[in-house]
């Protein structure tokens, strides 16, 4: 077992973990001091790994925000688009970041554009690398003193140190320094945080590797088709996918109250959680029998006392075109489902299919465990599809100016 910051969910962690209290009153300096913040943030689980109250913590220092894991997203994703899409997220938590960098730790991508800016802003402070837990801090600080130690002999003493890297959450009860510069400057690795409202901290240490995803991600569809193939008889009243619920794992359970007839559900996150579909109103007494067997996490002896999906939120989504998808759903610390008011193929196939007189409009109840978050966004441009419908923003000549640019 590895430290981390504890949370407020299900999973208590131990005497070993800290609070998200106790970090802050470690890092609290930070506010008034010179200091070069580089905040990670998983692609995979951009809303949820944000970190809301950095600002808390950085005051007016600047920020590098460093995405990782952005060799999981699909294939064919066009990053000018992804790029693009995180600066604009990122514009509304209204932070004084400097750049924004996508990188992945495994193949290096990305992560020579971080050093080079670390070394043009670090100006004789210190680095902090803030992120929540299990966001790829270890794996990221082990490439960046590997980019770092090809012409800095101090950064190749200091890849003695090799941060854990575990899917229990966390490194340290305390910033860890770091000689990584010549001529002096310091880096700091600091406790993942662990987020009381992300999937990880309702379930058991021995299920956290399921919501790791390990491989580029493929979105799994819900059609009209699917529905028709698996459930459908001639006596079954049908409108798509209306009165179905889908469970992902047992972690999130989607209601589908009202669609078009040709909506499209499309799942991205870890494959070891998998999809069901059921009758809305079988849905209940299947959850009942089958959680901790087909529908896992939860699994083992957490089962018994597991509370359930306690939180519901009822998502009432309208949109205006058909030919992109009306937003993203976002399960924090698991992944997206992107909403399509119609599907792909079906798109390709007729370019009139919704009257524009008819009212179109989108409702799902979404279930989770108490406390995990829910976030409803602008979809996430991947696949190679992506490219074709996102639609960059005009800006005026102050956003140009300010607007912090990206690099991959």
């Amino acid at each position: 077992m590895v430290t981390a910051v504890g949370g407020n969910g299900g999973y208590a962690g131990g005497k070993q973990f800290v609070t998200a209290e106790e970090l802050r009153e470690k890092l609290r300096h930070l506010r008034n001091e010179k200091a070069l913040i580089v905040k990670l943030v998983d692609i995979v689980d951009f809303n949820g790994s944000f970190l809301a109250h950095v600002r808390d913590l950085a005051g007016a220092n600047p920020i590098i925000l460093v995405v990782t894991k952005v060799d999981l997203l699909p294939k064919g994703t066009d990053f000018n688009c992804v790029g693009d899409w995180v600066v604009e997220a990122t514009m509304r938590k209204k932070l004084n970041v400097l750049s924004v960098h996508l990188t992945s730790s495994k193949s290096l991508v990305g992560i020579a554009g971080v050093v080079s800016e670390i070394q043009k802003e670090k100006k004789g402070r210190d680095v902090y690398i803030l992120g929540a837990a299990n966001v790829g801090k270890s794996a990221f600080i082990n490439a960046l003193l590997k980019m770092l130690s090809h012409k800095d002999p101090v950064a190749a003493m200091a890849r003695k140190y090799k941060p854990i890297q575990s899917a229990v959450p966390g490194t340290t009860v305390g910033p860890i320094q770091i000689n990584a510069f010549l001529g002096g400057g310091k880096v700091y690795d600091t406790p993942g945080v662990h987020l009381h409202h992300r999937q990880a901290a309702v379930i058991h240490s021995q299920d956290l590797p399921a919501l790791a995803p390990r491989s580029r991600l493929r979105g799994q569809s819900f059609t009209k088709q699917l529905v028709l193939d698996q459930w459908v008889s001639e006596k079954m009243e049908f409108n798509g996918l209306t009165g179905f619920s889908i469970f992902w794992g047992g972690l999130v359970r989607i209601d589908v109250l009202k669609v078009l007839p040709e909506s499209c559900l499309t799942f991205y996150g870890p494959k070891a959680l998998k999809l069901h579909i059921i009758p809305s109103n079988k849905a209940d007494e299947f959850y009942k029998k089958e959680v901790g067997v087909l529908l896992s996490p939860p699994s083992g002896e957490q089962v018994a006392d597991w509370a359930g999906l306690e939180t519901v939120r009822q998502l009432r989504i309208r949109f205006d075109d058909t030919k992109r998808p009306a937003c993203d759903v976002a399960i924090s610390g698991l992944g997206w489902i992107t909403v399509e008011p119609v599907s792909q193929t079906l798109k390709e196939a007729s370019s009139n299919i919704v009257e524009e007189e008819e009212v179109m409009e989108i409702s799902l109840d979404v279930h989770v465990p108490k406390p995990v978050e829910i976030f409803v966004r602008p979809p996430l441009p991947v696949g190679k599809l992506g490219g074709e419908w996102y639609q960059y923003r005009d800006l005026t000549e102050t956003e140009e100016e300010t607007r912090p640019r990206w690099y991959f």
